[in-house]
């Protein structure tokens, strides 16, 4: 199995191929804001913020921390290794739904606990995400939901090429 080579890390920046596997999940006081329709569908300053080799960092947002009646149950599901069985939720706002927006774990593996019900939202469905101001960009491809600021930098897994990292 073939890395790439990890891109050069400036001031101020972290690279992805830093992080651990398993994946860290430690909650952080930066401000993470989501938003459709117009409307701030979840804003906190107490995310887990997850980061996994290759990977730009995930913020899960606490339920408590999401607007009441924006999350539906959507179908399917799909498994993490370290963190167990994923539950989809769709997200919908003035009458405008987002299949499969942001995605939980009800019953989280041990060691990531925590995580039992905050909820991540796909950066590239909602039509806004923040994290301190910042609006993120997607992690490449459909799968993963990485959040990627100007402090990280990859190359991150998710594009084409990616698949066997």
């Amino acid at each position: 199995m073939t890395h790439p080579k990890p891109d050069p890390v400036g001031p101020g920046q972290e690279s992805v191929w830093s992080y651990p596997r398993p994946p860290s999940a430690e909650v952080t006081g930066r401000h993470v804001v989501v938003e459709v329709a117009g409307s701030t569908v979840a804003d906190t300053t107490r995310a887990i913020r997850v980061c996994e080799t290759s990977h730009p960092p995930v913020y899960y947002v606490p339920r408590d921390d999401v607007a009441d009646g924006v999350l539906e149950r959507a179908q399917g599901g799909s498994w993490c290794e370290w963190k167990g069985a994923a539950t989809y939720w769709d997200v919908v706002v003035a009458g405008r739904r987002v299949p499969a927006a942001g995605w939980s774990y009800e019953q989280p593996t041990r060691g990531y606990e925590h995580l039992a019900g905050a909820v991540a939202f796909y950066p590239g469905k909602v039509d806004r995400a923040c994290v301190d101001g910042q609006t993120v960009r997607p992690q490449p491809g459909d799968f993963y939901g990485g959040w990627i600021t100007d402090e990280v930098v990859g190359p991150f897994k998710g594009g084409p090429t990616s698949l066997w990292w």
